[in-house]
């Protein structure tokens, strides 16, 4: 993802994967599968002499992705003597290509996928399942290789992870307040509360315990905003079956009224703006004790914008358990693929000890195979060792973007006072439930 934006990433796959719901998105993809005995770069079997060619797809997590895979692949071009024509994507219209390209035959061979995309993938049988295909070996090396575990199947290999959403707290505000950071939501309300007040005395409210923007268009917010609360109070969206959701129930409506009660130490515009804007406006500027965001946003916003931000932060507050949100990322195996072997060879070059060393060398993140050496942000470098268990990524389940879009607007009503909790909750639930029955 880009570095300016912590969370464009977000709202871009949202608006684009909303196109790929479509009864019409199943057709053409069932199609593909018909006509899959050709490659995935659309073109017919190479001719007698010719080297196999794959075609990789992935976005521009950093401007200079293209220059940085390119020597890699080209030791892989070398020992399978092949051609990899790696094509940089823009988050702009990625899903949106992704579904247009298969249907034509003409997607990729391997590419990076994210949770939202995966449904809709996995029930039309656009995606391979890898199970036969991942060594042990493989297994053993990937250090979050359970959330290859989708819909009953293994669809993809971890290719980017540990960018969790953390808490940050200004270390100014809770010094002045006599606090520590928070552990427990309890601690959490009772610093909010101390931290909002009137620090001019002009009669209005200028320093706020929690800057969170509920004004975002789409459910990328919900990163910061709904799952890590959920996550702690013990809830989750999907029943284990994947036949209903569960966020409704009183773990969910526990998070539910403490984001209410929350309200009271939030900015009033918060329905007018997203969590960027929050950051941008009320936490940078030393305007409120806490927020939510990527770990990345340290050296993306803060260093960049705010050098004089006196910041620490706090993994995940705890309720029933500690958590937060953390995506995980994937390279798949497309079903179109011509020498579907030949291209999960390319996946375990590029997830290799060596290929990730000098990928993170180059865009410095956590790494995502065992043997490999730290180089993210060395700020961040304890979470990384200690709370794998703390961050975690959505569960892929059937009809995710229709739900979650749905249930970002109830909470939304929630918010605004036109809905309880419960009724916001429960109107959510319904909509999701009667979903998932068809």
């Amino acid at each position: 993802m880009k570095k300016e934006k912590p969370n464009k990433m977000e709202g871009i796959k949202v608006s684009m994967l909303k196109k790929l719901c479509s009864l019409a998105m199943v057709v053409i993809m069932t199609t593909t599968l018909i006509t899959g005995c050709s490659s995935g770069s659309g073109k017919d079997a190479k001719k007698d002499g010719e080297k196999e060619k794959l075609v990789l797809w992935m976005p521009p997590v950093e401007d200079n992705m293209k220059e940085v895979w390119d020597p890699i692949l080209d030791k892989f071009e070398e020992k399978n003597n092949c051609e990899v024509d790696l094509q940089i994507i823009p988050w702009e219209n990625y899903s949106e290509k992704f579904a247009t390209a298969i249907s034509a035959d003409e997607g990729p061979d391997v590419g990076y996928m994210y949770a939202e995309m995966y449904p809709q993938f996995i029930q039309s049988g656009a995606v391979e399942d890898l199970t036969n295909y991942a060594t042990k070996e493989d297994k053993e090396q990937s250090i979050y290789i359970k959330t290859s575990e989708m819909m009953g199947g293994m669809y993809g290999m971890p290719f980017q992870a540990a960018n969790p959403g953390v808490l940050y707290y200004n270390k100014d505000i809770l010094d002045k307040i006599g606090e520590k950071p928070p552990k427990t939501w309890e601690d959490f309300k009772r610093i909010c509360q101390k931290a909002t007040k009137d620090t001019d005395g002009d009669g209005k409210v200028d320093q706020w315990g929690l800057a969170q923007g509920w004004g975002a268009k789409t459910f990328g917010n919900m990163n910061w905003n709904w799952y890590p609360y959920l996550w702690q109070a013990g809830g989750d969206i999907f029943n284990d079956d994947l036949k209903s959701v569960k966020f409704n129930d009183k773990s969910g409506l526990d998070a539910a009224n403490f984001l209410k009660e929350l309200q009271a130490y939030v900015p009033e515009d918060s329905l007018s703006k997203d969590s960027n804007e929050m950051i941008e406006s009320v936490f940078g500027p030393g305007k409120a004790a806490f927020t939510i965001m990527l770990s990345s946003a340290a050296t993306s916003v803060f260093d960049k914008s705010f050098p004089d931000l006196n910041w620490g932060f706090v993994t995940g507050l705890e309720d029933k358990k500690a958590a937060t949100f953390g995506a995980v990322d994937h390279l798949s195996l497309m079903s179109s693929a011509k020498d579907k072997k030949l291209a999960y060879k390319l996946i375990q070059h590029m997830l290799s000890v060596e290929s990730m060393t000098e990928f993170h060398k180059a865009i410095p993140r956590a790494p995502i195979t065992k043997g490999e050496p730290y180089q993210g942000d060395e700020r961040f470098k304890e979470m990384v060792e200690n709370d794998k268990d703390v961050y975690r990524p959505l569960v892929v389940g059937p009809h995710g973007v229709e739900i979650y879009e749905y249930l970002w607007k109830e909470l939304q009503t929630m918010i605004s006072g036109d809905k309880t909790p419960k009724q916001a909750l429960d109107d959510a639930a319904k909509y999701s439930n009667d979903l998932l029955a068809q």
